[in-house]
């Protein structure tokens, strides 16, 4: 059955209940180790890990390449796997040829995307990689310009999705990325690196210290490169929606494994509630600054959001996105070159149909909204399933296993119950 199309989100009645609450494990840690698992030289066991369309993307690309691998539920937390990969080394089993390049999708996730274009250089077939419209217009110049200068092939249209890359194997040479547009240049070229033969260094002295780049450091230092079990982490951006909706509702909340690495900066959310005045997309927070972007206009202070560059070239112009729809419910938002800024409006905000852009980060970022302002309808709420195909699921559970909210067919105004609001 598909999922609703359209949901209504009822603002919260008083209930000082504490949350603890689980949250499926880390996308970008995930996706991080399915590579690190194939690279290795032995059998690895991924615990904890997240199960959601872009993790099963990574999956299903794995396996058309001939990884074998065994897919078992959490009895933990439903939208988390373990998932058992049966290394080979850094050797790529199938593959196509020029005549016949294999085809491999990768939705619109940009790890997926990126990492997977260098693993296939590494190999000695020709492949194909294309995705959903939106990752044909998501970056990928830097990494393709690096991977070129390293000696491989690479024929796309303006260094754009679709690509064909023609596998060249292992070549030992040094090479340089940049960064500008994503981490994921780096991270892409940094897990391969063992294999490829590549010593990476990074354009500007200040990525070594970028977060992303970071935990990709710290995973390959510690990661069983001869098989082995490897625990993945719950993933903080998808947990900041729940620290933020616990702050509206003034309730205390605990995230059950919470993470203790700092791998995710995002884990920091909670460090930067009440809001301050102003947050950075590069000093403060990840993904998460969307999370606190949707929550200004239920405060009653003013707030500005800056360096948002990175977010217009992701799964959707998520800076245009939160203008629009914060616009729709009456917020005072404004966007001045890459930052927003955001004046105390919470007495005139209203219902309104909030569109989702297809980005799982718009509908859950918006959700909080809903908390306070009754006629918030969340459009295309199933896309959530890219990251947190439960999250719907978690926010009306009772408590302490959810938030406890209502959500409801905005037709029928019948409310639904938890088991119906998981993406299948």
């Amino acid at each position: 059955m598909d999922f609703f199309p359209q949901i209504e989100l009822v603002p919260a009645s008083e209930n000082t209940s504490e949350v603890n609450i689980s949250i499926p494990g880390s996308k970008s840690i995930t996706n991080r180790a399915l590579i690190l698992a194939a690279i290795s030289k032995g059998q690895t066991t991924l615990n904890g890990a997240l199960w959601s369309e872009d993790t099963q993307i990574m999956v299903g690309a794995l396996k058309k390449l001939g990884f074998t691998i065994e897919v078992l539920d959490d009895p933990n937390e439903p939208c988390n796997r373990t998932i058992t990969i049966s290394g080979l080394g850094g050797h790529i089993p199938i593959s196509g040829t020029e005549s016949e390049p294999l085809d491999i999708f990768v939705g619109n996730a940009g790890t997926a995307a990126r990492f997977l274009v260098a693993f296939l250089c590494t190999g000695r077939g020709v492949y194909h990689v294309s995705g959903v419209e939106r990752m044909h217009k998501r970056p990928q110049r830097a990494l393709f310009s690096s991977l070129k200068n390293l000696g491989y092939k690479i024929e796309s249209n303006a260094d754009y999705l679709p690509a064909t890359i023609y596998g060249g194997g292992r070549k030992e040479k040094e090479v340089s990325v940049s960064i500008d547009e994503s981490s994921q240049f780096a991270s892409a070229l940094l897990l391969v690196s063992k294999v490829g033969g590549w010593r990476v260094t990074i354009d500007k002295e200040e990525g070594d210290n970028m977060p992303y780049v970071e935990m990709t450091k710290q995973m390959i230092d510690g990661f069983p490169s001869t098989g082995g079990d490897y625990k993945i982490e719950p993933d903080s951006s998808s947990a900041s929606y729940f620290w933020a909706a616990a702050h509206v509702l003034d309730i205390p909340i605990k995230i059950v494994n919470w993470p203790s690495t700092n791998w995710q900066v995002d884990t920091f959310f909670p460090k930067y509630l009440p809001l301050p005045p102003e947050l950075s997309r590069e000093i403060h927070l990840g993904d998460s600054i969307l999370t606190a972007i949707a929550l200004a206009p239920l405060m009653n202070k003013p707030y500005s959001f800056h360096d948002l560059g990175r977010l217009r070239v992701q799964e959707c112009e998520r800076v245009v996105a939160m203008r629009t729809e914060l616009s729709k419910i009456g917020a005072q938002i404004t966007e001045k070159g890459e930052s927003l800024f955001v004046e105390p409006s919470r007495h005139n905000l209203h219902g309104a149909e909030i569109d989702t852009y297809n980005d799982h980060r718009i509908a859950m970022s918006m959700s909080l909204i809903g908390i306070k302002v009754p006629g918030i309808r969340i459009n295309n709420p199933g896309c959530v399933n890219k990251t947190f195909p439960n999250f719907f699921s978690k926010w009306s559970d009772k408590r302490p296993h959810g938030l406890g909210l209502t959500v409801r067919d905005p037709k029928t105004k019948r409310s639904i119950p938890p088991e119906e609001l998981v993406v299948a």
